[in-house]
């Protein structure tokens, strides 16, 4: 089978630790084809279907990838890039890391418009975006913590008066950024408001601070509605009191609490039947923080500690996807 990859530019890849990386090696290693492009190489003109300037590559041998990556060494051999129709690719995988901006918005509509001529995307264009990752939770509040959505500072002050404990952070963020902590003090509230919200210009969530966060920020997979059978706890180091691995967090792969198997079951077959195949559920103590469908990550990291092999069961289910 022929796989495209949307991705960002090659030399950007960690790949010691991404997971869009050990989805090509898995997949190369079964035999498929790995074809890549960045989203601004796909494009439509009359009379043709959407298309992309893609690249086809072989992932060479890496022994130590986290030695090679120190190194700046090659992990790819490339051909010569053609302009090929979506719809030819027995699958395009939408793996653009957030955040989800104009452009990205943009690009999943050419994705739908590929869609309609025959290509199957995974995750779906329009699952893409109508599952906003930190406002997807408003659809499901019996498993999340208090939480408000709100461009009026007043209703940020008057939720912390009522829980003492709040974080705060902007709806386009990603690995931490732009995330506040103000306890019952309310040191620097009104400045972190300022910061935000910008003078009532632009909308914050606001959630009541969540002490089990010490144990970790979980990252729980769902596989085409199948959960990981391991959660990536991401702890907060120090006096940090984010747990991203992108600030610094330990990533400790551990079992799924009760807990966690009760939050993937409910939620798993629901997000599996709109199209996303792969979504990565934040989860601190026993409420749902987040649901990442646009580059969900965390693979290689529970691999490494567990034996279990991740990148296998998303390339089992994907090809499951492409013979219905």
């Amino acid at each position: 089978m022929d796989f495209l990859f949307v991705v960002d530019p090659l030399a950007s890849f960690k790949i010691h630790k991404d997971t869009t990386y050990v989805m090509m090696r898995e997949a190369q290693r079964r035999g498929h084809a790995v074809h890549v492009c960045e989203p601004a190489q796909i494009f439509w003109l009359r009379g043709g279907r959407v298309s992309a300037r893609s690249l086809p590559i072989t992932l060479l041998p890496v022994d130590d990838l986290q030695a090679h990556a120190s190194q700046h060494l090659p992990w790819w051999h490339e051909e010569e890039a053609r302009e090929v129709a979506l719809a030819d690719f027995d699958a395009v995988l939408m793996r653009k890391d957030p955040p989800f901006d104009s452009e990205f918005f943009y690009t999943t509509h050419l994705l739908s418009q590929g869609e309609r001529e025959g290509a199957k995307v995974f995750n779906h264009a329009a699952a893409l975006r109508e599952h906003p990752e930190k406002l997807d939770i408003l659809e499901f509040p019996e498993l999340i913590g208090p939480t408000l959505v709100t461009r009026e500072p007043e209703r940020i002050r008057a939720f912390h008066a009522e829980h003492g404990d709040i974080i705060l952070k902007p709806l386009d963020g990603m690995g931490g950024m732009g995330i506040f902590r103000v306890g019952a003090d309310g040191l620097n509230l009104g400045s972190i408001i300022e910061t935000l919200n910008r003078h009532g210009g632009t909308s914050v969530m606001v959630q009541r601070y969540i002490p089990d966060i010490v144990h970790g920020d979980k990252r729980v997979l769902l596989i085409d509605g199948e959960v990981v059978p391991h959660a990536l706890a991401r702890i907060p180091q120090g006096s940090e009191i984010r747990g991203n691995m992108a600030v610094g967090g330990k990533a400790v792969a551990q079992p799924l609490s009760p807990r966690d198997s009760e939050i993937a079951a409910r939620l798993g077959p629901i997000l599996a039947g709109r199209g996303l195949l792969l979504v990565g559920l934040d989860i601190i103590g026993d409420c749902v923080t987040e649901i990442n469908v646009t580059s969900p990550t965390g693979f290689q990291e529970i691999t490494n500690q567990t034996g279990f092999d991740v990148a296998a069961m998303f390339v089992d289910a994907l090809e499951r996807r492409i013979e219905r």
